[in-house]
Parts: C-alpha cells; sequence; structure tokens
C-alpha cells in the first residue's frame, strides 16, 4: 500500500511543545502551494505509477489552506499519480482554525478523513501547551464535523501534561467516549530542547513533566480504551473495528510514501529522502532541482533496523519468518538471541512466529527496539 503525505508548515503561532518544521505566519501561503505543485509534477514517477492508497495533509496547520488551495493539490495528483477510486483523504486541522462551511466544501472535494487536534477539554492544560483554542470550541468544532456527516475522524489527546490529574485525564476520556468517535491518537508529552516549552521548564516558569504520573495516564488509558472495544492497534493508537488510520499505517508496514513540502520524509523500499526544512529555499527549489531534498540508500541493516523498529510499534509485532525471507538467517538469529530476556521478563509476547510487545513492554519500546538492532 502506497501514500502521499503532504507538509502545511503554517501555524496561527507556535505550540510550546511542538518540534516539527511549522512557522507562525500564514504571510506565504499562496508562494508554498504554488511550490508545492511544481513538486508534484516534479516527483509523479516517485511511486513508479503503483496505485495511492492514501493522501494526507499534515504540519502545521493544514487547516489553514483556502479549500481552493486543496482542491487544486487534489486535482494535481490525480493528474500525476494513480490514485486509487476510493482513497483515504486525511486532513490535520485546528479547532480555532476552521468552521462548518469550510468543513463541508472540504468533505465535497474528496477529504474524508478530519484528524482534530484537541489534546485536552480543559483549559488550564491548553494553556500550559501554548494552544490557542478552548475546551468549549473544542466540542463545538467536533459537533460541527458530525453535522456536516464526517464519519471518519481522529482524536488527538495529550497526556502526562504536569497540569492533567488523573481524575481530569479520566474525563478527558469520557468526554472522547461520548463523542462516538472510532479513532482515538494519544500521545506522551515529551518536551524536546529547542522547543518553547523546554525553554520555559529549563527557566522554571513551567512544571516539569513527572515520568511517573505518565505512566499512570498511559495505563487508566490502555485499560479504559479496552473496556470500551478499542483496539491498540499501535502504541500511540487506538481504533474500533475496522477504522485504523489506513495512511498512518503505511509507516509502519513498510509501505512506500511520498513525502511533499518542505521537510517531509520519503520512502521507496530501498532509499530515504527527506526535503530541505527551510521554507525560502524550499520556494526557491522545489520542482526545480534534486537540492530540494538529501538522499539516503538504505543497506541491509538499516532495513533490518527499519523494520523492527517500526512493527514492534504494532500489535501485530515483528515476524521472525519475515526477518529470515527478506534479510537473511543471520538476521532472524540475532533477532531471537536478543529477544530472548524480553520474553522472559514478560515485556514481549510471542503468537506463532510474530513478536510483539506487551503493554508492560510498551513502556520501553524504543529501548527494546534499539537493543535489537544490528
Amino acid at each position: 500500500m502506497n501514500g502521499i503525505y503532504i507538509h502545511v508548515p503554517f501555524c496561527k503561532s507556535k505550540c510550546a511543545y511542538c518540534n516539527f518544521f511549522s512557522l507562525a505566519s500564514e504571510s506565504r501561503i499562496k508562494d508554498y502551494v504554488e511550490a508545492l505543485k511544481r513538486e508534484i509534477i516534479y516527483r509523479k514517477d516517485y511511486l513508479e505509477d503503483e496505485e495511492v492508497k492514501t493522501i494526507y495533509f499534515g504540519g502545521g496547520t493544514p487547516s489553514l489552506l483556502p479549500v481552493e488551495s486543496v482542491d487544486e493539490i487534489l486535482t494535481l495528483l490525480h493528474n500525476n499519480f494513480d490514485i486509487d477510486a476510493n482513497p483515504e483523504i486525511t486532513l490535520e486541522l485546528n479547532p480555532d482554525t476552521i468552521d462548518r462551511e469550510k468543513m463541508s466544501s472540504l468533505k465535497q472535494m474528496g477529504v474524508n478523513r478530519m484528524s482534530v487536534g484537541i489534546q485536552s477539554f480543559f483549559d488550564d492544560d491548553l494553556l500550559y501547551l501554548g494552544r490557542r483554542h478552548d475546551s468549549n470550541h473544542a466540542l463545538r468544532v467536533l459537533e460541527d464535523l458530525k453535522n456536516v456527516n464526517f464519519d471518519k475522524i481522529t482524536l488527538d489527546l495529550i497526556y502526562g501534561i504536569p497540569t492533567l490529574t488523573e481524575e481530569k485525564w479520566d474525563k478527558n476520556l469520557d468526554i472522547f467516549f461520548s463523542t462516538g468517535i472510532s479513532h482515538l491518537s494519544a500521545y506522551a508529552l515529551t518536551v524536546e530542547p529547542r522547543t518553547i516549552l523546554g525553554q520555559k521548564i529549563d527557566k522554571g516558569d513551567l512544571q516539569e513533566v513527572n515520568e511517573d504520573e505518565t505512566i499512570k495516564h498511559y495505563q487508566i488509558l490502555v485499560e479504559r480504551t479496552k473496556e470500551h472495544g478499542f483496539e491498540h492497534y499501535e502504541i500511540s493508537n487506538f481504533a474500533k473495528e475496522g477504522c485504523r488510520s489506513m495512511h498512518n499505517s503505511i509507516y509502519w508496514s513498510d509501505g512506500k510514501y511520498l513525502g511533499l513540502g518542505p521537510s517531509a520524509h520519503s520512502y521507496d523500499g530501498k532509499s530515504r529522502q527527506w526535503n530541505i526544512a527551510n521554507l525560502s529555499q524550499y520556494l526557491k527549489l522545489a520542482g526545480n532541482s534534486d537540492d530540494c531534498f538529501e538522499k539516503e540508500i538504505l543497506t541491509l541493516d538499516d532495513k533490518y533496523n527499519e523494520y523492527v523498529m517500526t512493527s514492534l510499534r504494532t500489535s501485530w509485532g515483528c515476524n521472525v519468518e519475515k526477518i529470515a525471507l527478506h534479510y537473511g538467517i543471520k538476521y532472524a538469529d540475532f533477532f531471537l538471541k536478543n529477544v530472548k530476556k524480553y520474553v522472559e521478563s514478560g515485556e514481549m509476547l510471542i503468537n506463532d512466529n510474530n513478536y510483539f510487545l506487551s503493554e508492560n513492554g510498551k513502556l520501553f519500546a524504543d529501548g527494546i527496539a534499539s537493543d535489537l538492532f544490528l
């Protein structure tokens, strides 16, 4: 399964915790769209005419794009790629950047999945995170999406916020379940060094993240989503049956994807490449030169490591027969030798030849995966 990711690097303001490439400005959206259209044509052969099943507008804040621009982009993609007859088309939105009329227009032009950055239904948490919307606005935008008949919605929440008590986290989940939305992405708050949040914590202006409290929030999350019939299909993602994100599943299943826009990443099974994270340079080079991106040819070790890292994040896990078939017996032997201690500790479970993390093991996913790297 193949997908196309479009990075929209504009925001009304920069969230305190965000370390993605984005700019707190809307002044160059028109120039960006023109550069993006050039890049679409320039990169039209990247997926080698294989069918594209998903298109994902991420950011940044894609809901800042004018609906006319989204329509132009989708039309150009259909004209230059073999797009599935019924693709999953996702657009990320912030509650303060969209209204019912815009939702309706996006739906009419083919956008069929909305990913809503709520983060919390409590205003003090939103203030800590540097979000622009408030809790009433969040609820109103979810109601509008229902009224426009969006039946595929992902809601994002963040746990581990120092202002978020266990009782409030429980209430956040209560509100989520009450909406009837079938997909939840829930992320532990991480503090990156060069973010506004990291700087404020270093200065003592904001409270630090408490790791023990974050673990408690995670345990509550896992227990309550299970009670409500959600599949914990990836470390940060929970879905009702048949409601997984097709696009994000491409990343975890070794699928191919083309990344368009500044800082976007691409993978064709043989190499990875990433666009420059600089808007001015992107506007100058996109669609005109290979200098717009850097490229890395993957070694067999790289491919094995990538497979272990991504598959261990999922409910289906890492298949040792696949390792032997695609990478070689020495890789399978290495994996089996090093995974044994995690099976014995209960952090890894086995189903046939699939090795996957237990709920406790998921708390240490990055460390376990890196220990299984060559």
